[in-house]
């Protein structure tokens, strides 16, 4: 007779340890039901990895689901999964009715990530029991401390369970009296106790494997032979030994007035079910943890190569009782030895629960490839030509992070990711992608609401995060017919703000006001200076009805906004700071009033957060390997991340810009993000930089990619990230805030504060103060004086200077100052002036200069806006700038309703201020103050650089 099938009759059931799609569909599970008397199946995440990512065998089912809407791998798994579940509960249902319920089961296990967490567990077992839906399915919950109680809950809900991990005799009493607890909980609700059923797997051939190793360390040890022959006389035995007296507990617990009581109600007694029988070990016979585990009433779950090997050769006979003292014998001989098996037992539960884990990572890599390899094109692609030496870093670290599970810590929001202080209470950010399409009818109500209005142009009035973030959309998507184009005001430069005031039709503009405190200044005096303009236009009366509020709900500005009546009020989510708030209401109120497609763009950009998710290792997680590579190169010392954005998506990088510098830039620690370079030769750089080249499919440019090429041919890191439309952009929002958070992590900083932005604005408010009870700044006097400009620096700076060569000509002061780069640093122009494309223009051929001649990294800034993106940085970071500052007279300044300071006076105001911080944090810093005409002060400047590096 076969074997197996004998095991029937001496009482114990044979269930398969494996599971796969074509195993079930081809009709070989049904086969070993009819051939072997196999009754059940049991799977795991190891299971499904080998099934998975080991063949094409799931390639078409997962392009199959995907093609009904987008799913994170931990989804798509799930969807999988349930499926196969549930056609091998169909082939196994028979098995089922004809054991009344005791046997044919498949077991589904929850996400091992869950193993310490039991409200998780109750809930995705009562999810899985509810997709599944089948009376035969078993959900495996494994036997740690915590889940303990999720066990005796679920079988007190009804809900069959296969409890996993036990090692100890110990613990599976707890875990019998848990179920025998949820047994009577069940009835006592008015349950059938007829339709639960459980069985505890308790693990073998792990104990051994323990065991035996442990052993023979002793026998290396020993010197006496006899001692060393008592050794060997264990070897092999423990795990048999253990079992066999688990099940006498069994025997004790499933017995007597209690479980009589339960039985007459209908209740089955939980078996034990031997788990881990595959022998590990070539000394020992290939089904001994089949044949001496036979009795009644158990279960034993056996990989195919044991099932094939039993089938083969195995001998049956009830074992199970055999021997009970010489078993207690065992385990009492093998205390003596010193080892404790209570430690290997503890020590094999936290193995396991690793094991299960790594396996899961395993898993869903597998899916999250198959998920990227089938959307192909839909999210954004990314290539990171990293050279060997980070390469190998981020490796490394890519396995660190796997290992320590800090993907799902960050989504978690544990801080310890970072440096544990306030962390947790800034990542908002993480859900505001689906937060935000959960209120797609209010924005679309909005929106509706704008185009009869009638509005030509929308105005932002903002700084940082509420303003950088609109901008790229106002200038990377094409006007909306019906609804108005979109603005940014983000200065309080005078020329700045009146030359918006002329671009746009007063009467028909909606103005954004866009703060998260309500307490900066700038939105607050461009708020009142274009509230002042409308009531001139409109009426004050009706001025109201052209504003509307972005702000965190009791802030300020929501009390400015009730009391002058702006049309609506959006609240932002005070747990996301402003430089991550582009997916929040913040970015999406401007794009709504501009008529974008929110529900287009919020679409694309979950499938970036699904691949960025909390279920995606770290391996095939997009996010989390730019981030990695950031990080580190940072600290080999390529921390100058120079950003490449093509025609479509020019203004990106500003964007990036303040992310990047202001999350890391601190603790003298840092990024330093370079945008706006043209591309130049290998011979112009030195080794500090990190290239990140993004740009929309089908935009191509050979000489670029020449260029390109040649950069990583130098041995320079390049990124090549290549978005499928201009559509996808909010994809690439996310993945750079996911890598800049990780990124964070490796550096050791906070990536969510800005300790050094508030420096700057005290000394502004010192200096406006000071305005506001005299009537003007506080006198300064220049180090140097000329006709065309007044030169500024603190006495340290003008010492040293000096001492270069610096006299009273404006290039040798510049002259002396560019001397003092040095490899390594970057050179920053801060320039006070409307920010405009002729400007622009003068500060890029400076730039370019600079960078050319002194093979320096090189930003151009405008100010005040800077301060609120790269400010945090140049302050903050590491100190490796070089500033040049530049300020001018205004040709026209601009007063300001309920201020006595003007526009004119506030921008002097704020560049002292952020000037003044920069020395008292001994930066290498000169500032130069144009007198008379800008354009001409421009040129002389331009002329007087080429003069000092020349």
């Amino acid at each position: 007779m076969n074997p197996v099938k004998a095991l029937e009759s001496h009482g114990q059931a044979v269930w398969l340890d494996f599971l796969a799609r074509g195993f079930v569909a081809k009709g070989d599970l049904k086969k070993l039901i009819d051939t072997d008397a196999v009754k059940g199946v049991t799977s795991n995440p190891a299971i499904f990895e080998k099934a998975i990512g080991s063949s094409d065998e799931y390639d078409a089912p997962i392009a199959a689901e995907l093609k009904s809407g987008d799913k994170s791998p931990a989804e798509l798994f799930e969807a999988l999964a349930v499926e196969d579940i549930q056609h091998a509960a169909d082939v196994l249902k028979p098995v089922f009715d004809a054991t009344k319920g005791q046997d044919g089961f498949v077991s589904l296990e929850v996400s091992p990530y869950l193993a310490l967490d039991a409200k998780g567990t109750i809930a995705e077992a009562e999810r899985l029991s509810k997709s599944v839906k089948r009376p035969n399915l078993m959900v495996k919950v494994p036997a740690t401390q915590e889940c303990i109680p999720a066990i005796e809950h679920l079988i007190g809900e009804g809900i069959s369970i296969n409890v996993t991990l036990l090692f100890a005799q110990k613990t599976y009493i707890e875990v019998a009296e848990a179920y025998l607890r949820g047994i009577e909980k069940f009835i006592a609700g008015g349950g059938d106790p007829s339709h639960v059923a459980s069985v505890a797997s308790f693990f073998v051939s792990r104990i051994d494997a323990q065991a035996d190793k442990q052993l023979d360390e002793k026998i290396a040890q020993a010197n006496d032979p006899a001692e060393k022959d008592r050794l060997k006389a264990l070897k092999g035995k423990v795990a048999i030994a253990n079992a066999k007296l688990a099940y006498q507990e069994y025997l004790k617990l499933f017995a007597g007035p209690r479980w009589d009581k339960l039985k007459a109600k209908g209740a089955q007694p939980q078996r034990l079910l031997w788990a881990s029988t595959g022998v590990k070990s070539k000394d020992y016979r290939d089904t001994m943890y089949v044949e001496e585990l036979i009795g009644k009433d158990t279960v034993n779950t056996v990989p195919p190569a044991t099932l094939d090997a039993f089938r083969d050769h195995g001998e049956v006979r009830d074992s199970l009782e055999e021997n009970i003292d010489e078993a207690t014998k065992v385990l009492a001989d093998f205390a003596k030895t010193g080892i404790s098996l209570d430690k290997i037992t503890t020590d094999l539960v936290a193995d396991g629960v690793k094991l299960f884990a790594d396996a899961a990572d395993k898993l869903y890599g597998a899916v999250a490839h198959k998920r990227a390899t089938s959307l192909g094109k839909a999210v954004g692609t990314q290539a990171l030509a990293l050279g060997d030496t980070l390469k190998k870093t981020v490796e490394k670290s890519t396995e660190e992070w796997r290992a320590s599970a800090k993907i799902r810590r960050l989504w978690h929001k544990d801080a310890t990711v970072w440096t544990g202080s306030d962390e947790a209470k800034w990542l908002g950010w993480l859900n505001s992608v689906s937060a935000e399409k959960a209120k797609l009818a209010d924005y679309a109500d909005f929106a509706k609401w704008v185009k009869a209005e009638g509005f030509t142009d929308a105005v932002v009035l903002g700084m940082g995060g509420s303003s950088l973030g609109p901008e790229v959309l106002a200038v990377t998507f094409p006007h909306v017919a019906g609804f108005p184009k979109l603005h940014v005001l983000d200065s309080t430069d005078p020329a700045q703000v009146a030359t918006l005031a002329k671009t746009v039709t007063i009467a028909k503009t909606l103005f954004i006001v866009s703060s998260k405190s309500g307490g900066t200044t700038e939105p607050n005096v461009m708020k009142n200076y274009f509230f002042g303009e409308v009531s001139k236009a409109v009426g004050a009366d009706k001025a109201g009805a052209h504003f509307v509020a972005v702000t965190d709900p009791g802030s300020s500005l929501e009390k400015v906004a009730g009391e002058q009546t702006f049309a609506r009020i959006f609240h932002g989510d005070p747990s996301i700071g402003g430089r991550y708030s582009v997916l929040s209401p913040f970015g999406l109120v401007p794009a709504a009033a501009a008529g974008l497609d929110l529900s287009k763009l919020l679409e694309h950009t979950l499938s970036m957060v699904r691949s960025c998710g909390p279920d995606v290792p770290p391996v095939e997680n997009p996010g989390v390997q730019l981030g990695l590579a950031m990080g580190h190169a940072g600290i080999d010392g390529r921390d100058k991340v120079t950003i490449l954005s093509s025609k479509k998506i020019a203004d990106f990088g500003a964007w990036a810009e303040q992310l990047i510098a202001e999350s890391t830039g601190k603790d003298g620690k840092g990024l330093i993000p370079i945008d706006g370079e043209e591309l130049g030769a290998p011979s112009v750089y030195g080794d500090d930089r990190f290239f990140i080249d993004l740009r929309v499919e089908g935009e191509n440019d050979r000489a670029h990619d020449d260029k390109l090429a040649a950069l990583e041919k130098a041995g320079h890191i390049v990124t090549r990230i290549t978005l499928p439309s201009i559509e996808h952009l909010g994809q690439e929002f996310f993945r750079f805030e996911i890598a800049t958070a990780v990124a964070g992590a490796v550096l050791g900083i906070n990536p969510f504060n800005q300790p050094d932005v508030e420096d700057a604005k005290i000394k502004t408010r010192e200096l406006t103060s000071a305005f506001e009870k005299t009537g003007s700044l506080p006198p300064e006097t220049p180090v140097v004086s000329s006709a065309e400009a007044d030169l500024y620096t603190d006495a340290a700076n003008a010492e040293l200077l000096k001492k270069a060569g610096a006299n009273g000509d404006l290039a040798s002061w510049l002259k002396a100052h560019f001397r003092r780069v040095t490899p390594g640093d970057y050179v920053a122009l801060l320039a006070y002036v409307e920010r405009d494309a002729a400007h622009i223009d003068t500060l890029q051929g400076m730039r370019m200069a600079v960078r050319d001649k002194k093979k320096v990294a090189t930003c151009a800034e405008f100010g005040p806006r800077f301060l609120h993106s790269t400010g945090q940085a140049y302050k903050g970071g590491p100190d490796s700038g070089v500033f040049l500052q530049i300020t001018a007279d205004d040709a026209k300044d601009l007063a300001i309703p309920d201020y006595r300071a003007s526009f004119g006076v506030i921008k002097a105001a704020q560049a002292r201020g952020d000037f003044e911080v920069l020395t008292d944090r001994s930066r290498r810093a000169l500032r130069v103050h144009l007198k008379g005409d800008l354009k001409a002060g421009l040129k002389a400047l331009d002329k007087a650089i080429s003069t000092a590096l020349n």
